[in-house]
């Protein structure tokens, strides 16, 4: 069974970095992606990076592109985003989602989920 552990949430003045990790266990495919997706008080979640582990493809969602950054150590099986230059709407619950199906980041569309890590980010 695949399992997700987020961790590295916190609160941080605006302008601040944080990284969060996604700690993967069970993910014995051959294809498989892993993708960042927060979501804010009130609001629906929101896909915001993904990468891909045929290729190391990355993307990103515009309100994040140059800000954070998706990388992955397949020797712990951990999957980071780098969270740079923060801000108050970055405020969130930032969970990690697992893609299984063959689809990759395509659609943002994951088979396994984690239990989230909160970030605050104050102005």
């Amino acid at each position: 069974e695949v399992q997700l552990v987020e961790s590295g949430g916190g609160l941080v003045q605006a302008g601040g970095s944080l990284r969060l990790s996604c700690a993967a266990s069970g993910l014995t495919f051959d294809a498989y992606a892993i993708g960042w997706f927060r979501q804010a008080p009130g609001k629906g979640r929101e896909g915001i990076s993904c990468i891909s582990s045929t290729d190391g493809s990355t993307y990103y969602s515009d309100s994040v592109k140059g800000r954070f950054t998706i990388s992955s150590d397949n020797a712990k099986n951990t999957v980071y985003l780098q969270m740079n230059s923060l801000k108050p709407e970055d405020t969130a619950v930032y969970f990690c989602g697992a893609e299984v199906s063959g689809n990759g980041c395509f659609g943002y569309e994951m088979d396994y989920w984690g239990k989230g890590t909160a970030v605050t980010v104050s102005s």
